[in-house]
């Protein structure tokens, strides 16, 4: 009995040392918001729906900008197209550091070209687009890497001979490959093993980094982090991927051309060994190995996603897919490949484009920012550190700048002589 009271006495003391430590403080004058129970934050009063709904209804009550606790750390909200350009292009320097996304953290640690922050981001993001840029100075452009992808794609579906048939499969295979190519030089069959379990390691891990489990582990990661999850699931998956990035490299290393580099791990293997005299660099081993595995972390899921709604959309809508054919067949034909140059010959398609963008929504809530500096803000006070999410969703359906922003159309991109407009509502994967 005296146990059992011992027992209970140690786990009520720990139970209330965790919530006293778990006890939002002030942070300075931040927006108002909910307010939050110790450690828990505002989780109680989200709406059963998801995060986003009651996000949505916080700002109905609190404005563009406010506050809210998930779990015991504050995040400040950003809503509507000139709120988040205020923030991000406007007070660019003070919103440029990347919040933390705790499935990846383990994996990431901060390098690589997506979760970097301040020096080391500029570094690596110059020079991931300076090299994408110059692909085509002697070389294959990026270009001519997708038109070779989708004519891979077309002979695949065409096998199926107008069987039923789920494209989700080829739409992953394509978006991975043209990646392949780009970062290895080389694409692969789609019967290929190892591009099988590449993709499989992928999506798993995309599969398991939306789920409820991997929710709940972003508001509680400090403790959660130490027990079995979906966590653990997602860092065994991208480890086994670097190994193989890893070994690519290492034949990269054996047939390095110096005066031919053939893809982005040549170009970077090269840029190493110029500042390999440079002990602060950010031209190294892992960072080249998490650039590459960040390429594919950023364009393989959201691209091939788009392409599905951009066929569902194509069949729900046969009046748009009419006048996109149409102005396929008077600027490319039936006989040639369409190529980059047609793009502005093209303002419907284009828009098209826009729109299936805009209406599927595929991140409502931004990649998380962080202030690097103590920040004042529309009359609030961010402090250093303070978590920062921008809430895409509310400007891509802003009534503001899309006329009926619940419907799919794509005129909200064409002027009234049917040439494409600029939208600066339209970031549909941030600034």
């Amino acid at each position: 009995m005296e146990l059992s009271l011992l027992l209970f006495l140690a786990l009520l003391l720990g139970l209330l040392l965790l919530l006293f430590k778990g006890h939002p403080k002030a942070h300075g004058n931040l927006p108002p918001g909910p307010h939050p129970l110790p450690f828990l934050g505002n989780i109680l009063q989200m709406n059963r729906k998801g995060l986003f709904k009651s996000f949505l209804q916080f700002r109905e009550k609190y404005g563009d900008v406010f506050t809210v606790y998930l779990g015991p750390r504050p995040v400040v909200m950003l809503c509507g197209a000139e709120t988040i350009r205020e923030a991000l292009v406007d007070q660019a320097d003070s919103f440029s550091g990347r919040g933390m996304i705790a499935v990846a953290e383990p994996t990431f640690q901060g390098y690589g070209v997506v979760f970097a922050n301040g020096d080391r981001w500029k570094a690596l993001r110059r020079f991931s687009l300076a090299t994408m840029r110059d692909f085509g100075m002697g070389k294959r452009t990026v270009e001519e890497r997708i038109q070779e992808e989708a004519q891979c794609l077309v002979e695949e579906i065409k096998k199926s001979k107008g069987d039923l048939l789920d494209p989700l499969f080829f739409f992953q295979s394509a978006t991975a490959n043209i990646i392949c190519s780009i970062v290895f030089g080389e694409r692969f069959d789609y019967k290929d093993q190892q591009f099988l379990r590449l993709l499989d390691l992928f999506y798993q891990s995309f599969a398991l980094g939306s789920s409820l489990s991997s929710q709940i582990f972003e508001l509680f990661s400090t403790i959660l982090k130490y027990f079995p999850g979906p966590h653990r699931e997602i860092y065994k998956n991208l480890q086994e991927v670097n190994r193989f990035i890893g070994h690519r490299v290492e034949k990269h290393r054996e047939t390095l051309d110096p005066s031919n580099p053939r893809d982005f791990i040549d170009t970077f293997l090269l840029r190493m060994d110029k500042e390999k005299s440079n002990s602060h660099t950010e031209f190294h081993h892992k960072n080249l190995i998490l650039t590459s595995l960040s390429l594919f972390f950023a364009g393989t899921e959201t691209t091939s996603t788009t392409l599905r709604y951009g066929f569902l959309f194509l069949l729900k809508y046969p009046h748009v897919t009419e006048r996109v054919q149409k102005e396929i067949e008077q600027v490319i034909g039936s006989h040639r490949q369409p190529a980059l140059d047609d793009r502005s010959k093209m303002p419907y398609t284009e828009a098209v484009i826009c729109e299936i963008q805009r209406f599927a929504d595929l991140l409502p809530i931004g990649l998380p920012h962080m202030v690097t500096k103590d920040t004042h803000f529309r009359g609030f006070f961010i402090p250093k550190g303070t978590e920062v999410y921008p809430l895409l969703s509310t400007a891509l359906h802003d009534p503001h700048h899309f006329e009926k922003p619940e419907f799919f159309n794509p005129d909200h991109f064409l002027d009234a002589k049917g040439a494409l407009k600029k939208n600066e509502a339209f970031i549909p994967f941030s600034m």
